[in-house]
């Protein structure tokens, strides 16, 4: 017998309570049943050594504690003895070449205070040149709220394609 569609449903279709739709439910045995959830993760960043080398060059992060960090990197302008950021750029070695970053998985912000005023500024201009993903040292620098108080891992990336 082939039911009409405007017939209602038969009998074995039809549900009498929530415990027997929770026990057909819960007695499935199909794969939703059997599922599993597993995180999976690797990474080639701050490898030294095999085919794929990513080494880490520079951790940095800066703790300005209640400070304004715009109004504290000036200061350490002002300390060094810069008239701005470009001329302490040119006086400070700064890694030349492009890098990767990475949010520091384990963040130890150096707190400012307790820096000499030269390495403070020093990773200042780290920061001011670094995206959330890349360092790059041909871009101006750009201090920001965001971007001083960034903790970041930077990466040679020009063993990726060995």
């Amino acid at each position: 017998m082939t039911p009409d569609i405007a017939s209602p449903a038969p009998e074995y279709w039809q549900v009498a309570s929530d415990e027997v739709l929770y026990e057909r439910i819960a007695n499935s045995g199909g794969p939703m049943s059997r599922g599993r959830t597993e995180r999976l993760s690797a990474t080639v960043l701050g490898r030294d050594t095999g085919a794929v080398r990513c080494p880490r060059v520079l951790r940095v992060g800066l703790d300005f504690g209640r400070r304004n960090p715009l109004n504290c990197v000036r200061d350490l302008l002002k300390a060094c003895g810069f008239a701005d950021e470009r001329e302490a750029r040119e006086a400070l070695a700064l890694p030349g070449e492009p890098c990767i970053c990475r949010p520091d998985a384990a963040p130890r912000p150096a707190p400012v205070g307790s820096l000499p005023a030269a390495d403070a500024l020093y990773q200042a201009l780290v920061l001011g040149l670094c995206t959330a993903w890349c360092y790059d040292p041909r871009r101006p620098v750009l201090w920001t709220r965001a971007s001083l108080t960034r903790q970041l891992e930077l990466f040679d990336g020009r063993g990726f394609y060995a």
